[in-house]
């Protein structure tokens, strides 16, 4: 069991680090860096030198190669490879190193998640980052991250989990799970749809608490195979419509959290309080700072982060409050 507890606490590191770099990938818009897949350019890292990268523009006339784009998705893919090999290992722990069968199961189901990442990874790359397929692929990515958190959860006894009593708080928790998962979406449809920027200043949104904006057209979940959407298809008012209502929902979060927060701590479980509570001012934070100062890549790369570590100090709390 310890072997297995282990080797979770390095797949939640890896799976960080592939947030990371899949988010790196995006915000330098080099999600169509290799377009091929798995390979870049048909090599197994990225072209090099100057024969490796004449044989690559031979092969992908219509995409001129920079090596700037396909560092980044490479290394985001050779990393994502290596999350697999650790599901693998899971797995194989699980079936000769331990009896517990719900561990054997959520083990097998965390591979075939990773088996589904690699196949949305590839779909990315062919349908060329359709909106709907690169959100479900990140979706997937913190599918991910929550599934290995709870194998080590449950592959360890904590004793201060046993001490904490929530249980009454089984409805505020679930709604806060929910709502941030909603929150989660919008974030990740407005990166993907390239809506970041669509409102420059804060709070308002190109000067006004209510600008012109087109929901039918931001949130079609069913839009039509492109030839390309990098840097997106959606007019302005689409984009203003994601992006405002990302904002609008996270003062809808603020609030049930700060409502969960207090109960949390009239609970005795004000460290979980306190943890939510700082993990929430600093994802504003970051938001403000995303908007105010133009999107600057590290800051985009943490807020993604720690949109990651407030999932999974909900999933905690739920966890906590739902154990029998």
């Amino acid at each position: 069991m310890n072997q297995i507890k282990n080797l979770s606490l390095i797949g939640i590191c890896m799976a960080f680090v592939v947030i990371a770099l899949g988010a790196w990938t995006r915000l330098v818009d080099a999600g169509l860096g290799c377009p091929d897949w798995p390979g870049c350019y048909g090599f197994v890292f990225w072209p090099n030198d100057e024969v490796e990268i004449a044989i690559a523009e031979s092969r992908f006339p219509t995409y001129p190669y920079d090596i700037n784009k396909a560092i980044p998705e490479q290394v985001h893919r050779l990393f994502a490879a290596a999350l697999g090999f650790i599901a693998i290992l899971l797995v194989f722990l699980s079936s000769e190193k331990t009896n517990n069968k719900s561990i054997q199961r959520w083990t097998i189901f965390l591979l075939i998640l990773i088996c589904c990442q690699g196949l949305f990874g590839y779909l990315t790359v062919s349908l060329k980052l359709l909106p709907i397929i690169v959100t479900t692929h990140l979706f997937g990515g913190f599918a991910t991250l929550m599934l290995l958190y709870f194998i080590y959860l449950k592959s360890r006894n904590f004793e201060i989990f046993n001490q904490i009593n929530i249980s009454n708080l089984k409805v505020i928790a679930s709604i806060a799970f929910g709502v941030l998962i909603f929150q989660i979406f919008l974030g990740v449809w407005t990166s993907t749809n390239y809506a970041s920027l669509a409102c420059a200043d804060f709070p308002t949104c190109q000067g006004s608490y209510m600008p012109e904006m087109d929901f039918k057209n931001g949130f079609n979940l069913n839009q039509e195979v492109g030839p390309n959407y990098l840097y997106g298809l959606l007019d302005n008012p689409a984009r203003v419509a994601i992006h405002y209502s990302h904002r609008v929902s996270a003062l809808l979060l603020t609030l049930i959290f700060l409502i969960l927060m207090s109960r949390l701590w009239f609970s005795d479980a004000a460290p979980l309080a306190s943890t939510l509570g700082i993990l929430l001012l600093t994802q504003i934070t970051l938001g403000i700072i995303n908007v105010v100062y133009v999107l600057p890549l590290y800051v985009a790369i943490a807020h993604n982060l720690v949109a990651a570590l407030l999932l999974l100090a909900t999933f905690t709390i739920n966890y906590l409050a739902w154990k029998k």
